[in-house]
């Protein structure tokens, strides 16, 4: 699936409506994931990680690290330490 990139946000839409989407603020050296959204439909197809993966690809790109704060990312993070503990701000 690809996302479009946005202003502080990665997100999908079809037919002007809104199907997923993860948000990010900006800080220094890091950005703090703050939320994201996968619509019903698409629920229970790993969309929501991939969003996830598409910030942390831009962030090795920008050189800076992710502070967790939407509970998903935060158990996410928890639960797959192996392949985000590189890119995790703790």
């Amino acid at each position: 699936m690809d996302f479009i990139k946005g202003e502080n946000r990665f997100y999908k839409e079809e037919n002007g409506e809104l199907l997923a989407e993860i948000t990010y603020v900006p800080k220094e050296a890091v950005v703090e994931v703050d939320h994201v959204f996968v619509d019903p439909t698409l629920r229970g197809q790993g969309v929501a990680e991939k969003l996830v993966e598409r910030v942390v690809e831009e962030m090795e790109k920008e050189g800076k690290k992710i502070i967790p704060v939407c509970p998903y990312v935060v158990t996410l993070f928890d639960r797959k330490p192996e392949k985000y503990n590189h890119i995790h701000a703790k």
